[in-house]
């Protein structure tokens, strides 16, 4: 039988996790730490030189970090997992830091060949998440492959948040390489046809591995059944699909974010309402009492 979850061994301590937990929360402490600096020096937000960029990555990295820990401790263990746990963690860290260091430069950390140096850095933050995606497919490969130590809904949420979390990453190779050819061409990177966002699918999918094992964690919390459980989490997954399918209409179109047409709005629409739904219906059976512990 499970144990019940108050029992279960914190996954953070898990060898393979530490590393990547410990340097997750150094990542997101430093993004709320640009954050407070952004507060108090001010500026632009959106721009090539801004404080946005070591706010997002920071909390966005650390995320990332996080949840690779927690799925390397669910998975069987493999010769060398140790090591390229800590080495992909220390590839998140190293990453995050680059654009750091180009803000406080006062440069761009991104699509930034004025000068050898900052070529020199902006490959090196390529070739780094070059890597950290090459571990993201060896694990969701794994994932998919191999006994996981996780209940069906839990397994759920971790192959479709993995699996988001690929594509999002080949995504943002896509931008890097589109970005430098334009840029390149005297054009501006962060562009695709008229008013495209290449960014936008690339952003728009990549924290599923946060928030779908979260569906799952805060519905067996909340004591719903197994069956309504999966169910849900099959839902979010399918409309978190949908979010991803908008962003890319949107962006190869060469429209906006929010410049939709009828049809891929209700595409968007859809897939919010299948993220939202529940989430709503496990926040509804929290406020109603729902047990701690889910039913066997």
């Amino acid at each position: 039988m499970t144990p019940p979850p108050d029992s279960e061994p914190a996954w953070w301590r898990e060898p393979r996790a530490r590393a990547l937990a410990t340097w997750g929360g150094v990542l997101v402490a430093s993004g709320l730490v640009h954050l407070a600096v952004w507060g108090a020096l001010g500026g632009p937000w959106e721009g090539a030189v801004t404080w946005r960029k070591p706010i997002l990555f920071g909390i966005s990295g650390g995320l990332t970090s996080l949840s690779l820990g927690w799925v390397w401790s669910k998975l069987p263990w493999r010769r060398g997992d140790a090591v390229l746990a800590a080495l992909t963690a220390g590839a998140l860290v190293v990453e995050v830091g680059l654009i750091d260091l180009q803000r406080w430069r006062g440069v761009a950390s991104h699509f930034n060949r004025a000068t050898p140096l900052d070529s020199i850095l902006y490959d090196a933050m390529g070739v780094l998440i070059l890597f950290v995606t090459a571990v993201a497919v060896d694990l969701c490969i794994r994932l998919f492959l191999q006994p996981v130590d996780l209940e069906p809904d839990a397994r759920l949420a971790a192959r479709a948040g993995m699996l988001f979390l690929v594509v999002s990453c080949a995504l943002g190779i896509w931008v890097s390489v589109h970005g430098d050819l334009r840029a390149a061409a005297g054009l501006e990177p962060e562009r695709y046809g008229a008013a495209g966002v290449p960014k936008f699918p690339h952003g728009s999918v990549i924290h599923a591995l946060q928030w779908l094992p979260a569906l799952a964690w805060g519905a067996r919390r909340a004591g719903l059944t197994p069956r309504t459980r999966a169910l849900a989490v099959g839902l979010a997954t399918a409309g978190t699909g949908l979010v991803l399918v908008y962003s890319l209409v949107q962006t190869f179109s060469g429209r906006s974010r929010t410049d939709a047409e009828p049809a891929s709005a209700g595409l968007l629409v859809t897939g919010a309402v299948l993220v939202i739904a529940p989430c709503l219906l496990v926040a509804l059976h929290w406020l109603r009492g729902g047990r701690a512990r889910p039913p066997r």
